[in-house]
């Protein structure tokens, strides 16, 4: 026998945690866009929220990353869910998705049902990984569309991670309240148990892609 796990008995525990890993591992490369795929998560506000969705999934609520343009959200979201898929969890299903090109796919168009459909898959995946909520432009609709993915997840305690350019809140400008309106705003309130503003330049100015 060598050392690699997958050289033991399948009946090993080891091995089946290894297995699982693989399996998560493969999903996470599947969702996530080649220019990320050595996402890591770095900073420790991060870390301890991908391990407590690793423990408990529907008690990690969701994490909030806010900064700047280029600071490294994007980045370090898909490396806490590539750190939650190599801890071999038991059950893995992930969307990776910018919030401009989701509610491109909800927008009514003449496939009957298909946008209701999208929605249901976003809403009712495990892992969601909205990036960059806040930069599309409001509107009734668009509010109306959050508000119903966002209950769902909140009711179902389905860990969500968000990352935004607009702060959480700023009395002296636009924020992420204003954007998603005060019923979504309620629940991310309870929802959001980790928020880690991203600060420093952008990182894409120098060449890394963040």
């Amino acid at each position: 026998m060598g050392d690699d796990p997958r050289d033991a008995n399948p009946g090993d525990r080891q091995w089946h945690h290894q297995a699982r890993a693989d399996y998560a591992l493969s999903r996470w490369s599947a969702a996530t866009p080649p220019r990320y795929r050595d996402a890591e998560a770095t900073l420790p506000e991060v870390t301890a929220w991908a391990d407590r969705a690793l423990a408990d999934s529907a008690a990690a609520g969701a994490l909030l990353l806010t900064g700047p343009t280029g600071t490294g959200k994007t980045y370090e979201a898909l490396g806490a869910l590539r750190r939650i898929a190599a801890g071999g969890p038991d059950r893995f299903e992930v969307i990776v998705i910018n919030s401009a090109d989701m509610y491109g796919r909800l927008r009514p168009s003449q496939v009957m049902g298909a946008a209701e459909r999208e929605l249901r898959r976003l809403s009712e995946v495990q892992y969601l990984l909205l990036d960059d909520l806040g930069s599309a432009q409001t509107s009734g609709w668009t509010e109306e569309v959050t508000y119903r993915l966002f209950n769902y997840r909140y009711n179902f305690c389905l860990p969500t991670i968000l990352t935004s350019n607009l702060p959480a809140r700023d009395e002296n400008g636009p924020d992420l309240t204003a954007f998603v309106g005060a019923r979504v705003a309620s629940r991310l309130a309870e929802m959001v148990t980790s928020l880690v503003p991203v600060i420093g330049a952008d990182r894409r100015r120098g060449g890394r892609a963040a």
